[in-house]
């Protein structure tokens, strides 16, 4: 891959560390601010929402700019931002912090999409997008555990600390990787064009399915650290290497839904929706028993990550160049909305009384109805047969 497209997964992962980092650190944020552990839980929502609204009206302000100097300025915005939350007093300055940084992620992932895209051959787009996003499996890989231990040893600020430190060596990576002149040569869209690309009905499905799709992932993942140390028996200290291990089922999972998508997106995104479905009602039934929870998380991580590359790359193609960045922004908001959705349905579920054991259920009928909803877009691509011709008098 072009040494520029690298440039874009070290921004990958500093980003994605921001994003999950909270969710090893819950209880212990949530103790510090004198909230509940579904309050807690609300600043990834918060984090979501802010790249759901956040992305869409950064990529309209910035689509004279040069791509460069875009990505350079979401970084800087993204390591302000975590200092911030470092430096947060209360836990609606926190909140607000979050929100700030989270600003940066959707146009970032988006601009980084269609650049990825742009520097390689057709025939790897959906790799290329999948190795940007190694960055954000290599955050829940190494960045998310980390965080958790050292936020265990250190206390939570520590772990944002380290999250601006990552910010820094992030920019100037870009800086010296990422060409001045990338995207220089695409054809400029007015923004009514663009506009009325995110209205055509396949763009619209490619989102929504996006959302429902991803959504299940964090019903769990949300609440991945009470879930293994109060109905599976682990300890706090165990938690940060079984999210290890589940960062090593996204990597693979990431790597294999680019390839899987460049031969065939439409199977990649029927097969990794399916599998993602079936792991999480498999979760379900082997929570109690450590050796095979362990187990499921990692297949977890790798069916969730999977539909990454799928997903992204079905909006691309369904939007085509003439709305093709603020298209890439917007799914990368409803991976966000998500994230959200998720968060939010696993709160629902556990304040109304089902309790942490229904959440891989709750998330498995979620991520069925992106299922229903990718079934239903590769139904609308099919070709329309021709009438047949009337016979000759």
């Amino acid at each position: 891959m072009p040494a520029a497209v690298l440039a874009l997964t070290a921004g990958a992962f500093g980003i994605g560390t921001t994003e999950f980092i909270i969710m090893g650190l819950l209880l212990q944020v949530a103790a510090d601010m004198q909230v509940s552990v579904s309050t807690a839980g609300l600043l990834i929502s918060g984090y979501a929402l802010g790249v759901f609204v956040g992305a869409p009206i950064l990529t309209l302000a910035t689509r004279r700019m040069p791509r460069k100097a875009v990505l350079l300025s979401l970084m800087a915005i993204f390591t302000l931002g975590n200092a911030a939350c470092a430096l947060a007093p209360d836990y609606g300055l926190l909140m607000a912090a979050r929100i700030l940084t989270s600003l940066a992620h959707g146009t970032f992932f988006g601009v980084g999409s269609v650049v990825a895209t742009s520097l390689v051959t057709e025939d790897k787009r959906a790799s290329a997008i999948a190795t940007m996003f190694i960055g954000l499996t290599v955050a829940t890989l190494l960045g998310v555990p980390f965080g958790a231990w050292f936020g265990l040893m250190l206390g939570w600020r520590a772990a944002f600390w380290a999250v601006t430190a990552i910010g820094v060596v992030a920019f100037a990576v870009l800086v010296v990787l990422v060409p001045g002149n990338v995207g220089g040569d695409e054809k400029a869209t007015s923004l009514r064009e663009e506009l009325a690309v995110v209205g055509r009905p396949q763009v619209l499905l490619g989102l929504a399915m996006t959302v429902f799709g991803f959504a299940g992932l964090f019903v769990v993942f949300t609440y991945v650290q009470p879930i293994l140390t109060r109905l599976t028996g682990f300890s706090e200290a165990a938690v940060s290497p079984i999210l290890l291990v589940f960062g090593v089922g996204l990597s693979i999972g990431n790597v294999a839904g680019g390839r899987l998508a460049d031969r065939g997106l439409g199977r990649a995104l029927i097969g990794t929706l399916a599998a993602l479905a079936l792991v999480l009602v498999a979760l379900a039934a082997v929570l109690p028993i450590k050796g095979l929870a362990v187990a499921s998380i990692f297949l977890l991580g790798i069916a969730a990550f999977a539909t990454v590359a799928p997903l992204q790359l079905r909006v691309l193609e369904a939007a085509g160049a003439e709305g093709r960045t603020l298209a890439s922004s917007l799914n990368i908001a409803a991976f966000n909305l998500g994230n959200a959705l998720g968060a939010w349905a696993g709160g629902l579920a556990i304040d109304h009384g089902l309790g942490l054991a229904a959440l891989p259920l709750v998330a498995a009928a979620i991520t069925a109805g992106g299922l229903v909803l990718a079934l239903c877009s590769m139904h609308l691509d099919r070709p329309v047969p021709s009438a047949a011709p009337c016979p000759a008098e």
